[in-house]
């Protein structure tokens, strides 16, 4: 795992940096209710590196001072690790998943964590770097997908969209290879963490990337994709999450208003160009 730590003072990324290297030596967490111990510590706040943390940290350069907020942005290259240090009380929040994801995380863990507000929608694609169009995909061709239950759902969903495949019916929110119903072409399912999917590529015929881990490999989903996954009603916006008891907290409300400002929207589409869409 990659984590880059940045901090808005030198003292509080001495302490953030101590606290995730120990696992658990973190500052309490708030008292129930949702009082923070201090509203005036730093917020720590865990996310992929792109685009949340491109976003996060426009955030908290250029409109949190003006709120009187600190923002610590702690960046994790997996799915995985943002949550359980958010359970575990080494982060504040996380800004990184989707409502689908947080359901299955928690129901699988058994964690209590809290969906705050939607921020922006990667739209997810298929790549290839052999073929240019879905029609030249080979029989037997090797398909990448994610391995974690959500996202594998959402690429069958969206390879089904395209006909390559077709879905036992009723399967769609929670669906394997093993509800493929039809397969005209054969296609083979190597499923790999998501992180990985970007660089399998070169292994695969094709592979469904998540928008910020394709951003993040220099791929341009509204040039490369062989297919988008459509924004329009889209219910995989990424948002904000912290723990139940954080729910009251100040800096929370204050980082979601922020996060969901005019000026963040303005900053998503300038920047991302339609690769990543305000919620």
């Amino acid at each position: 795992m990659r984590l880059r730590t940045t901090v808005l003072s030198t003292v509080a990324a001495l302490t953030a940096v101590v606290a995730l290297a120990g696992c658990g030596g973190a500052e309490p967490a708030a008292p129930a209710g949702g009082a923070p111990a201090d509203a005036s510590a730093p917020l720590r706040v865990g996310v992929s590196p792109v685009p949340h943390g491109d976003i996060l940290r426009y955030v908290a350069d250029e409109l949190a001072p003006v709120r009187g907020l600190r923002i610590e942005v702690v960046e994790f290259t997996d799915y995985v690790q943002p949550n359980t240090a958010l359970v575990d009380g080494s982060l504040d929040a996380n800004y990184f998943q989707t409502v689908p994801y947080l359901e299955e995380f928690t129901a699988t863990s058994g964690a209590e964590l809290a969906w705050i507000a939607p921020v922006h929608v990667e739209p997810l694609g298929l790549y290839s770097r052999s073929v240019t169009d879905l029609t030249a995909l080979p029989d037997g061709a090797t398909v990448g997908i994610a391995n974690d239950a959500t996202n594998e759902a959402r690429g069958l969903r969206l390879l089904a969209t395209t006909g390559l495949i077709t879905l036992t019916p009723g399967s769609e929110t929670t669906a394997t290879p093993r509800d493929i119903a039809a397969n005209p072409k054969n296609l083979r399912f190597s499923e790999l963490e998501a992180a990985q999917l970007p660089r399998s590529l070169e292994d695969t015929d094709a592979s469904v990337v998540n928008g910020n881990y394709a951003i993040d490999a220099g791929l341009q989903p509204a040039q490369d994709a062989l297919v988008l996954e459509s924004a329009q009603g889209n219910p995989n916006a990424n948002g904000l999450v912290t723990r139940t008891e954080l729910r009251g907290d100040p800096r929370i409300a204050t980082l979601a208003e922020l996060l969901q400002s005019p000026q963040v929207e303005d900053y998503i589409q300038q920047t991302f160009a339609g690769a990543v869409i305000p919620a």
